[in-house]
C-alpha cells in the first residue's frame, strides 16, 4: 500500500472563527487582495477584522462560475495593487479564482501556460503568494485542495489549474457564515460535498485516510443535511454540512473522484450551470449505473463492498444495501427540489459531445468501474 497526503498548511474549525483572521492575515502581507463570493458588502466583517490589523484591501467580485479570463484580470488587478497576498472570501467559484491569482503573482505568464487539457501544462514552479481560504458555503471543499477549476469559453470546457504549490496557508472555516444561504443553494452545494465523500470512497483511487474522513462525512450529511435545508439556522445541521465539504475537499485532493464529476466538469464549460447543482442532479443516477455495473461485471469486487458500506452509512440500517443508498439519495434529492439538467439548456444533441469530453475527464478516471457510452447516454438522460 502506498499514498499520499496533502493539504492546506493549518486548518481553524469552529463557529466564530473567522474573527482570527486579522491576526493571521497580519503576519502573512500588508495588502490583500479580498475575492469575493457575490457583492462586495457580503465582506464587510472579514474587512473590518483586516483593518483593525492595519492590513490593507483591494475587493474583487466573482458572480459567476470562475474562468480563465477572470483569473488573468485579477492577477493583473492584484500587481497594480502590489497585493502581496490573496483572501478567498465565498463558495467554490471565489476560493478557485482567489487560489489561481495567488498562484499567477508568483508564477509569471498567461493562466494558459500552465492550465491542462486546452493549455501548456506547464508546471507551477514557484508556491503562491500567501492564500487565506474563508469557504461561506458547504459544498466544494475548495478550501484545502490543490488545484482551481477554471471555464474557458472559448474552449467551452473547465480545466484545472493544479499544484501542491497552491494550497492555502490557512483554511478558516467558520459554519457560522453558513447560516444566511438560501435553501436552493444549501441543497445544492450540500449535495455536491455528499458526493464528495461517496466518490473518493468508491473511487480506484481510496486510502485507508480519505477513508476515514469520507465515513464521518457521509454520516453527518445523511442527518444534517435535510435539516440545514428546512432550518438554515439550525447550528448543529450547518456545524455538520461545514465538517462535510472540508472532510470531501481532503478526500477529492488525497484520493480520486468519479462519473458524477467526470460529467460536471465538462457540463460546466458547455452551459452556464452552476457546478453543485450539475453534481446535485446527477449523483443519484450515477449511483445507480455504478451499482448496476458493478453487480454485472465486478459483483464480488471491493467497490461493491463499498457501495453496501454507503448503503448503510445513509440509511442507518445495518440490512441496507448498495441500492438502498441509491434510492435514500433518489428522496432527498426530490425533497430537496433539485432540478433536471434541462433547466440549463442540454439537449439529447448535446450527448454525443458532453459524453466525449466526459469520458478522457480527469475525474471519470477515478470511477470504480469503466462505463460504456450507451450507460454514459443512460445517465444523462435520466438526468435530463
Amino acid at each position: 500500500m502506498r499514498f499520499e497526503f496533502a493539504t492546506a498548511t493549518k486548518i481553524i474549525f469552529g463557529a466564530g472563527v473567522l474573527n482570527e483572521v486579522g491576526k493571521l492575515a497580519a503576519q502573512m502581507g500588508q495588502h490583500a487582495l479580498i475575492v469575493v463570493g457575490g457583492k462586495a458588502e457580503r465582506a464587510s466583517e472579514l474587512l473590518t477584522l483586516l483593518h483593525e490589523q492595519d492590513v490593507h484591501t483591494t475587493l474583487l467580485s466573482v458572480i459567476s462560475e470562475p474562468s480563465v479570463e477572470m483569473a488573468r484580470e485579477g492577477a493583473q488587478q492584484a500587481r497594480d495593487a502590489d497585493c502581496d497576498m490573496v483572501i478567498g472570501f465565498g463558495g467554490g467559484s471565489a476560493l478557485d479564482t482567489g487560489k489561481a491569482i495567488a498562484a499567477l503573482l508568483t508564477n509569471p505568464g498567461d493562466p494558459l501556460d500552465y492550465l491542462e487539457v486546452i493549455g501548456r501544462g506547464q508546471p507551477v514552479k514557484y508556491p503562491s503568494v500567501p492564500f487565506i481560504a474563508i469557504p461561506t458555503t458547504a459544498g466544494t471543499g475548495s478550501e484545502v485542495t490543490s488545484n482551481a477549476v477554471l471555464a474557458s469559453t472559448k474552449h467551452r470546457v473547465k480545466v484545472s489549474l493544479r499544484s501542491p504549490l497552491m494550497l492555502a496557508r490557512v483554511a478558516i472555516v467558520d459554519p457560522s457564515l453558513t447560516h444566511g444561504l438560501p435553501p436552493d443553494v444549501t441543497a445544492q452545494t450540500g449535495l455536491d460535498a455528499l458526493t464528495q465523500v461517496i466518490e473518493p470512497f468508491v473511487s480506484n483511487k481510496a486510502n485507508p485516510m480519505t477513508d476515514a474522513f469520507c465515513r464521518e462525512g457521509i454520516g453527518r450529511a445523511a442527518r444534517s443535511l435535510r435539516r440545514a435545508y428546512e432550518q438554515g439556522d439550525d447550528a448543529a445541521a450547518r456545524e455538520d454540512m461545514a465538517l462535510t465539504s472540508l472532510f470531501g475537499g481532503l478526500a477529492l485532493a488525497n484520493a480520486k473522484l468519479g462519473a458524477v464529476h467526470g460529467f460536471a466538469g465538462p457540463f460546466g464549460g458547455m452551459f452556464d450551470a452552476p457546478h453543485g447543482a450539475i453534481c446535485a442532479r446527477l449523483l443519484p443516477f450515477v449511483m445507480d449505473t455504478n451499482i448496476k455495473a458493478l453487480r454485472e461485471r465486478d459483483a464480488n469486487g471491493e467497490a461493491m463492498q463499498r457501495y453496501s458500506e454507503v448503503g448503510r452509512l445513509l440509511t442507518g440500517r445495518e440490512t441496507a444495501t448498495a441500492e438502498d443508498g441509491a434510492q435514500w439519495v433518489h428522496e432527498l434529492c426530490a425533497a430537496l427540489n433539485i432540478p433536471p439538467l434541462s433547466t440549463y439548456g442540454l439537449t439529447e444533441a448535446d450527448y454525443p459531445s458532453l459524453i466525449e469530453k466526459s469520458a478522457v475527464a480527469s475525474s471519470m478516471q477515478g470511477n470504480p468501474i469503466k462505463l460504456t457510452t450507451d450507460e454514459m447516454r443512460q445517465i444523462l438522460a435520466r438526468a435530463y
